[in-house]
């Protein structure tokens, strides 16, 4: 299955790492980009259009520098924007984006032909988030050039079904990208998304414990004291379903017996420092089941080098077995 041109060369794993919430910023997006993984934020981690312009430029400079000094070609960078009536920046913050011509674009919560369009008139790409078959294809009339399949078991706004089954609907009428995200914390779990029919690897959670990322050294280390069992999927918080780890929602005071009630959506109101919600991500922390196989807080640079390791050993073991399976 195809993956953008604009890829070809410069990944060394087939692999995206997700925007994410008051967690993924420059620094993250920048080391991801200088080795091979293709780093991304949401403008909305920056709380003005301006700040969010100073960030692009600061991230082209950056990669244009490693390029320079290196000789190698920086993975390309994302953006992702929530495109929901409740969001008054999205129409600013997607003319920044043409602007200064942003590789790839992430789309969440509405997929618009518009957008798409702007984007393509500069060569860019538009990946769009789905949790179910209806929205992938209402995305894939809009024209997206990738579809992520958020299945169950992810981070953040994430959906409820199977992977395998998510994939092989989305894959009977899309022929374009495809990323898998759903508990990918490893070189092999990257592997397995590929064989599962996936062009690349959608992965949040185990890029929040980097040295890099902006979550806070108690979340990370609540990542690694929690296991599948602790991640609590709910609406209560964003007014969509979202994945969050259940110490952080008893300790700010979440009664669990309720937690199946939804919330309010409002992106305008997630902008005002003293919103609720704004407040309640800093304290209330999400986290995908694969918090399970996460044990550690890395380096970007070394995590990537790691899992290409196992990416590698399992691509081969793989290979391996066509001379056991005839």
């Amino acid at each position: 299955m195809p993956i953008p041109s604009s890829f070809e060369g410069r990944l060394k794993l087939p692999v995206v790492a997700a925007p994410m919430f008051l967690v993924s910023g420059p620094k993250m997006l920048i080391e991801n980009c200088k080795n091979g993984v293709v780093g991304t934020l949401p403008a909305l981690n920056q709380r003005t259009s301006e700040g969010f312009e100073e960030w692009l430029i600061e991230i082209k400079q950056e990669l244009a520098a490693f390029e320079a000094e290196t000789g190698k070609k920086a993975a390309p960078f994302g953006i992702n924007l929530i495109v929901h009536h409740t969001n008054p920046r999205v129409q600013a913050d997607l003319e920044l984006c043409v602007k200064h011509e942003v590789p790839l674009i992430i789309t969440s919560l509405g997929a618009v032909k518009d957008l798409v369009d702007a984007v393509h008139g500069y060569g860019g790409v538009v990946f769009h988030d789905v949790t179910n078959r209806r929205h992938a294809e209402s995305a894939a009339k809009a024209g997206v050039d990738g579809l992520i399949a958020v299945s169950g078991g992810a981070g953040g706004h994430a959906g409820t079904t199977n992977p395998f089954a998510l994939i092989q609907e989305i894959r009977s009428f899309f022929d374009k990208t495809l990323l898998l995200a759903g508990c990918i914390n490893s070189g092999s779990d990257v592997a397995a998304a590929l064989q599962m029919g996936a062009d690349l690897a959608y992965m949040g959670t185990r890029f929040i414990n980097t040295v890099e990322s902006e979550a806070v050294a108690d979340y990370k280390q609540m990542i690694i004291d929690c296991s599948s069992k602790d991640i609590v999927h709910t609406p209560a918080v964003s007014g969509i379903p979202a994945s969050f780890m259940r110490p952080s929602m008893e300790a700010n005071g979440y009664d669990l017996a309720k937690l199946s009630q939804p919330g309010d959506v409002n992106y305008g109101e997630k902008l005002k420092p003293v919103s609720d919600e704004a407040k309640a991500w800093k304290t209330v922390w999400s986290a995908g089941q694969g918090c399970a196989g996460i044990h550690d807080v890395l380096p970007v640079a070394e995590m990537i080098e790691r899992m290409h390791a196992e990416f590698t050993s399992a691509v081969q073991a793989q290979a391996k077995l066509l001379d056991t399976y005839k």
